[in-house]
């Protein structure tokens, strides 16, 4: 038999209600309090790892191998050209709090590994070109929010350029994201 939690035991607790609360106990009982938390959830394991010892570099390396995997994989395996596991990287380094050019860097060579994979097997599917699209403009809209333009905009212009080449079914939607930038 399933047994339901009630939905009243899970309640978000506000940020002042919290900062009061730690406020009350004692530094023995916080330190305690977040032992417990990184023995119980990944997640708190996961932030003081890379707290500790963030290597970041390591980090985008290993996300962009395993993105051009799902391109380029090794041997005679099918590609899968998913971008879910850019967008996984994407999140996860969100998460952590890892510096902005990386990201912006992961989020463009996501693009950059499906337009040299369509450069040589055209793909027939508008859910992928949508996709990508969507990723562009996530892209262009995270680099502006960020003030990344001067590193970025010749990688964007060639992405774009590149789309244009290639004759994506949805060019001209890459052309409508770059018209919506303040730059």
């Amino acid at each position: 038999m399933i047994e339901f939690v009630n939905p009243d035991y899970f309640y978000i607790v506000s940020k002042k209600k919290l900062k009061k609360y730690l406020a009350e106990l004692s530094k023995p009982e916080l330190e305690e309090q977040i032992l417990e938390l990184h023995d119980r959830l990944k997640e708190v394991r996961e932030f003081y790892a890379f707290v500790f010892n963030p290597k970041e570099d390591k980090m985008l390396d290993e996300a962009k191998f395993k993105v051009s995997k799902e391109y380029f994989p090794p041997g005679k395996r099918k590609p899968k050209r998913r971008r879910s596991v850019a967008q996984k990287f994407i999140k996860e380094f969100l998460k952590l709090g890892v510096e902005p050019v990386l990201i912006a860097d992961l989020m463009l060579y996501n693009l950059e590994i499906a337009s040299s994979f369509t450069a040589e097997k055209p793909i027939n599917q508008d859910a992928f070109y949508k996709s990508m699209l969507k990723s562009f403009d996530e892209a262009v809209g995270y680099i502006d929010a960020n003030g990344l333009q001067p590193q970025f905009n010749e990688r964007i212009e060639r992405i774009l350029d590149e789309v244009y080449r290639q004759n994506w079914i949805n060019r001209s939607a890459f052309e409508d994201v770059m018209s919506k930038r303040i730059i």
